[in-house]
């Protein structure tokens, strides 16, 4: 009887810790960038789902941005094509970006089952529904890579009206451009976007690494807050190299245009987005403007 008395108070503690988060950021944006390997494992799947549908119950307002990458090159495979990076990017040919394009609608869709199944409404939606991401096509170093898109303009219409009638908008990312032709977008690239035109309270980026290390292969150098000068510096420095680079310019940019907080976070680990919103220590690295207080 004692230990689970012991046991209720833990639980009741926990939700004492997380009470001042819910109330900071009741009826705020946050933006859940979603990929990885926490994609390919049904259970870590399962879990992020229910974190953002937590986050929708407790008064939050969450916007999915969702890759689908390893889906994308398993069947790239099956068709029989070898799938090309060029500095992280995908090289989408005519092929590629119709695969990718099929791929990333399936991803969609079974998503916001997973949420309804939790009793949530949820609308997906690809960016180039109603304009919601309009592009131009992306060079990498100045070479040609295909229908890769960068993101120029937001239509954060879609994304408020669908927030404000109650709905959880999941968004595929795939872009147009004036011409209504189809481009691929790095999944970092579009909830970055998508961030700054809401500004939204957090970003969220669901990675495979804990976080920003001054060296990576020194797990003592994690950094767990960084702001926006201190990322710059760190960026500049070289020290920062592979898929990191481009996404603490993502977590920069963000902060400098008005997203309150960015947050990296390792999705192999079950419930990270609740760890780090709702707990006074966090578990990844959190990104802040200059002069502000680092705090979650």
């Amino acid at each position: 009887m004692e230990k689970d008395m012991e046991r209720l108070l833990e639980k009741a503690e926990v939700l004492i810790e997380a009470l001042p988060y819910i109330q900071k950021f009741n009826r705020k944006i946050i933006v859940v960038k979603y990929g990885g390997s926490a994609m390919s494992n049904p259970e870590l799947q399962k879990n992020v789902i229910k974190d953002v549908t937590l986050l929708k119950l407790v008064g939050f307002k969450p916007i999915i941005v969702h890759g689908g990458g390893k889906e994308i090159s398993r069947w790239i495979t099956k068709i029989g094509k070898e799938p090309q990076f060029v500095n992280g990017l995908r090289v989408t040919d005519e092929e590629t970006m119709e695969v990718a394009e099929m791929v990333l609608g399936k991803v969609n869709k079974s998503l916001v089952s997973m949420v309804e199944e939790l009793g949530v409404h949820a609308v997906g939606i690809s960016g180039k529904d109603g304009g919601l991401l309009k592009c131009e096509k992306k060079y990498s170093d100045g070479k040609d890579i295909g229908f890769v898109g960068n993101v120029v303009d937001v239509n954060e219409k879609i994304l408020f009206d669908l927030l404000e009638k109650d709905f959880l908008p999941i968004v595929s990312p795939i872009g147009s451009d004036d011409n209504f032709t189809s481009y691929n977008i790095n999944a970092d690239d579009a909830a970055c976007a998508i961030a700054k035109a809401v500004k939204a309270e957090k970003l969220a980026f669901l990675t495979d690494v804990e976080g920003v290390y001054r060296d990576f292969e020194d797990k003592s150098t994690f950094i767990s807050r960084l702001s926006a000068d201190e990322a710059e510096d760190l960026i500049g420095s070289g020290v920062i190299g592979g898929g990191m680079l481009p996404k603490l310019t993502n977590c920069t940019s963000a902060i400098r245009e008005g997203v309150s907080r960015v947050h990296i976070l390792d999705g192999r680990i079950p419930h990270c987005l609740l760890l780090e919103i709702f707990t006074n220590q966090g578990i990844g690295t959190c990104f802040f403007a200059d002069g502000e207080l680092s705090q979650n």
